[in-house]
């Protein structure tokens, strides 16, 4: 029996402010070996991996001597690549995912549409400059270059919170959720999910 093949991506990507190699699977089980220089984006790229059951594998040497502007950016751009070229031609995938998930106080929404046009909706209120050794300004930045990496259709919304970590580490792991279930491929779904026959 044809075992099946498993959708993933290997990206590198150097620039003069960041060198980045990532290999993602989509058809993973939660395993991560992330290296960015930036602790507290490590924790939320883990977080990621383990709770949208995807395998990731990142090294950065970034200009964080600057900030974590260039770093967390362009991580951004190369995971949305790496999660388009995995679904490659999207066909039998679900297309949607949603996950509205609670941490402590904070509860967030995230919904996505892996239509091939790229849009982000952010309405999360952040109060503090950093946490840990993240730039909490970042994490916008961070979603908008993954949106349109992949281009996807991407809102995250607040519902409560007021604790900057819960808001941000269940931001991450909604989206993971929400991905792994537009991912995921549907045995009923014949070619794309569009009237138009291609996404």
């Amino acid at each position: 029996m044809n075992q099946p093949q498993l959708r993933t991506a290997s990206i590198e990507r150097n620039t003069k402010e960041t060198s980045i190699s990532m290999t993602l699977s989509l058809d993973g089980s939660g395993q991560a070996d992330i290296a960015t220089g930036i602790g507290f984006f490590d924790h939320m790229l883990n977080n990621f991996a383990r709770h949208g059951l995807f395998d990731l594998r990142l090294q950065v040497t970034g200009d964080l001597e600057v900030d974590t502007h260039h770093t967390i950016e362009d991580v951004g751009i190369v995971l949305g690549n790496a999660i388009r070229e995995a679904a490659g031609e999207k066909k039998g995938i679900r297309r949607y995912g949603s996950q509205m998930l609670p941490m402590d106080e904070a509860l967030i929404l995230c919904a996505l549409d892996l239509c091939g046009r790229p849009y982000l909706v952010w309405d999360v209120s952040l109060d503090r400059e950093f946490v840990g050794d993240l730039e909490t300004e970042m994490i916008k930045e961070f979603f908008y270059a993954v949106s349109y990496g992949a281009q996807m259709n991407l809102h995250i919304k607040q519902i409560s919170g007021s604790n900057n970590h819960h808001i941000i580490e269940a931001a991450f792991k909604a989206f993971a959720k929400a991905l792994d279930e537009a991912t995921w491929q549907d045995p009923r779904i014949a070619g794309v999910l569009s009237t138009k026959g291609s996404l």
